[in-house]
């Protein structure tokens, strides 16, 4: 028996009785285990790790950009790699949303959903602070013509 998709080429769609047994068989199995309560606990804490290691990272540049003996390029470079961090810090701490909520018991879903809000939230800070920092950089004649 031959199933075919309403509107769109025979070729493309055809599949047989076969076909759709071996995908509902092959997808009717988790492939991972659900993790456990210790797992859980254990990657929050690896999570704190990180973020204190990325708060060493930030200490870091932050020195480098103060250096008074550093050059131009080097200076360049640094205020490249703060913004890395920035972003590196909003990553861990979604991470650390995710696996409080887990450890407290909530689902993957809830949890993610938490996690994805605050990432959403941070790249509306992010565009709205490059829309300001774009609008400031135009001298003040170019303003009045637009």
């Amino acid at each position: 028996m031959v199933y075919k998709a309403v509107g769109f080429p025979k070729k493309i769609f055809k599949l047989n009785k076969h076909r759709i047994k071996m995908a509902q068989k092959y997808y009717s199995q988790h492939k991972n285990s659900p993790i456990t309560e210790e797992e859980i606990k254990e990657k929050y804490r690896d999570i704190q790790e990180e973020m204190k290691e990325v708060l060493k990272w930030k200490k870091e540049e932050e020195t480098k950009l103060k250096d008074a003996k550093a050059s131009p390029q080097k200076k360049g470079a640094t205020k490249r790699a703060l913004k890395k961090v920035a972003r590196r810090i909003n990553t861990v701490q979604g991470q650390i949303i995710y696996w409080k909520l887990r450890a407290k018991g909530e689902s993957h879903f809830k949890a993610n959903l938490e996690k994805n809000e605050f990432w959403a939230s941070c790249q509306e800070k992010a565009e709205a602070e490059q829309k300001a920092k774009d609008g400031s950089e135009l001298p003040e004649l170019l303003k009045k013509k637009l």
